[in-house]
């Protein structure tokens, strides 16, 4: 039977296999290591593994006191169809310094069902919410 566990010990991230899903994601195609290396350590982070393999990551941009961006988050491929994307939201949402935030969001093309699981739902007033992007931040579009 295969044991899986979530960490927050960024000792056991492991940048290299992070960076290489990342880089063939749809949301960050093409991002270079030293971006993924200062969003890792400026946010709280969740690696998932199966022994000393991580199979999965996400991580949360927040204060620890009003907000929180959910971000980053996926299971590779071969690891999926056991219910670890939603054990590892699960954890995180039980995150002791994520407990009493104002708001929480996230952005997904392709999850709302896993996500409606945890009562995430488009914002109440989506013309409230503004943003400033760049469709192609590292020379490709995401």
């Amino acid at each position: 039977m295969n044991t899986y566990d979530i960490s927050t010990d960024r000792g056991r991230l492991q940048l290299a296999a992070i960076h290489a899903y990342l880089t063939r994601s749809y949301w960050a195609t093409g991002i270079p290591m030293d971006v993924v290396e200062r969003a890792i350590a400026n946010s709280l982070c969740f690696g998932l593994y199966l022994g000393d393999a991580q199979v999965g990551f996400a991580r949360v941009v927040t204060d620890k006191a009003t907000f929180a961006y959910l971000a980053d988050v996926y299971v590779l491929e071969e690891h999926r169809g056991q219910g670890l994307s939603k054990r590892l939201v699960e954890f995180i949402l039980a995150t002791p310094e994520l407990q009493g935030l104002r708001r929480f969001l996230l952005a997904t093309r392709d999850a709302h069902g896993l996500y409606a699981q945890f009562g995430f739902k488009p914002p109440i007033r989506p013309e409230s919410m503004l943003e400033i992007r760049d469709p192609m931040p590292y020379g490709t579009p995401v």
